[in-house]
């Protein structure tokens, strides 16, 4: 299963690799430095989790490659002082505290990743968006400004999330009556409405509609396909000479109700909608509204309830591990670094209240 964005990638903070990733996604997460199991908060830290230091130059870096990404997009970075600035510092600081307290568990979990499994990744990475070419990849890291030692530590900061997920949920069921309650509980989902095949001409003015359905009247195909590729205003349906299928309720009243009350081959007179003016022909009998049986699609709402359920235990997880940082006095900000929302702040407000 795909672990859940927000505990894989905190907000698409990817591979700094894949084209098109979202501002701060483009950043490769440079691993924390390691410490004792009771690290303190030094000069040159931004935070300390746990036995884990969160040094500045990490944040920099993180920070200057969000800045290679705006330009790359051609965007002013923000202003030091500015709300955006803020914003994408706060987001920087967390996205370093997040991963340190996942390597901090993952490793109370007896997770490890292997250099084979982090080279196998990478493999894969270059394979499906660089077909394999070592030299795409390496103008890649030199266009974002990256280094391969920086890739491949994202590589393993993003297995170890994966590892944790699967650990995190791999008691997570989904029962038969979990299936049935969300189809039970669904109905508009797995219901087709009536349908019928027809074709049509749509034109701006009322003139040239009754011109045109003078000439279509005659119901002949190649009349039809001729004067819908040369006039129709409907793009996505003249190059298929005006054909389409039709469901129940789903195009415009007016049309809706032609296109269903017509008997099969019958051609319309010109009808107005807010498009414009139509000429329609039925081509089919109506067919019947039908629902999907549940058999049909039992396997994909199991699939889709699961992802879910799995997705709702690792956010649990994901808040209990930062009450347990927090509450513990394990995680702490340098003056200046603190993100917005403060991760702590409402455990330590939890703490005294209940105190009182």
């Amino acid at each position: 299963m795909t672990p859940p964005e927000g505990f894989l990638s905190m907000k698409s903070f990817r591979f700094a690799l894949i084209p098109a990733a979202a501002v701060l996604a483009a950043v490769a997460v440079a691993g924390c430095g390691g410490g004792s199991s009771t690290a303190e908060l030094g000069t040159t830290d931004v935070a300390v989790v746990g036995g884990t230091q969160i040094s500045k130059s990490q944040y920099e870096d993180l920070l200057a490659t969000a800045k290679r990404s705006f330009q790359s997009q051609g965007r002013t970075f923000p202003k030091q002082g500015t709300q955006e600035y803020a914003t994408i510092k706060s987001q920087a600081v967390t996205l370093l505290v997040q991963q340190a307290e996942r390597e901090e568990k993952a490793n109370d979990l007896g997770i490890t990743i292997t250099d084979k499994q982090v080279a196998d990744r990478l493999a894969q990475i270059k394979k499906q968006y660089f077909g394999g070419s070592e030299k795409k990849y390496k103008d890649q890291l030199k266009q974002q400004g990256l280094s391969d030692e920086q890739v491949r530590r994202d590589i393993r900061a993003q297995l170890v999330s994966e590892q944790l997920f699967n650990k995190v949920t791999k008691d997570v069921k989904v029962s038969d009556a979990d299936v049935h309650a969300y189809y039970k509980g669904h109905p508009a989902l797995y219901k087709q409405p009536e349908s019928r095949d027809v074709r049509h001409v749509l034109v701006k003015n009322k003139a040239k509609a009754q011109q045109l359905y003078a000439q279509l009247e005659s119901g002949k195909d190649a009349t039809w396909c001729k004067l819908a590729k040369q006039f129709s205003q409907d793009t996505g349906s003249k190059a298929q000479c005006g054909k389409l299928t039709v469901s129940k309720g789903q195009t415009v009243p007016e049309f809706d109700t032609m296109a269903f009350q017509l008997k099969t081959d019958e051609v319309s007179k010109p009808v107005k909608t807010t498009y414009g003016w139509h000429i329609i022909q039925a081509l089919s009998a109506i067919k019947p509204a039908k629902t999907t049986p549940e058999k049909q699609v039992a396997d994909s709402i199991r699939q889709q309830l699961l992802q879910t359920k799995k997705n709702e235990e690792m956010t649990k997880w994901v808040s209990e591990t930062e009450k347990e940082f927090c509450g513990g006095s394990q995680l702490k900000f340098q003056t200046g670094f603190t993100p917005s929302p403060d991760p702590c702040a409402k455990t330590t407000s939890t703490a005294a209240t209940t105190a009182q």
